[in-house]
């Protein structure tokens, strides 16, 4: 069993219950659950035509939607923070004694094998241990 379990979560994709109960199931009694999204900034040229203000409102609205979505979950910590997708998962997880990561994952296409997806590239180099759920296609 587990004390502090991170479930990343990318808001479009919505709020995975699987992997919300996989991490209720491993969490030991008075364990932590923290629900991450990364916020990734805008690319390239895009920013170039963003405001400051308007960075900043689609962040706030990015955190509400997750507060939200996670509103029937009252074990769970909502967590937003700005990066790039499985670095900052790596990263929050040492830094905040992350001991498991559940997270989800899509059946591979031929580019993840050359390019990894979130998910491998977080299997690959987090610290702890991660478990991965495969949805079914």
């Amino acid at each position: 069993m587990y004390t502090k379990i991170l479930v990343p979560m990318a808001l479009d994709h919505g709020v995975s219950t699987h992997t919300l109960g996989i991490a209720n199931a491993l969490r030991s009694s008075g364990g932590e659950i923290i629900a991450l999204h990364v916020h990734e900034a805008p690319q390239g040229s895009v920013s170039a035509y963003l405001d400051e203000a308007t960075v900043a409102a689609g962040f706030d609205r990015a955190r509400a939607e997750l507060e939200d979505k996670l509103s029937d979950h009252p074990h769970v910590t909502p967590v937003i923070v700005k990066g790039h997708s499985s670095r900052t998962i790596i990263d929050y997880a040492a830094s905040h004694g992350v001991d498991c990561i559940v997270i989800g994952s899509h059946k591979p296409g031929l580019s993840d094998y050359f390019l990894g997806s979130t998910a491998s590239r977080v299997v690959r180099h987090a610290g702890c241990a991660v478990h991965v759920h495969r949805a079914s296609s």
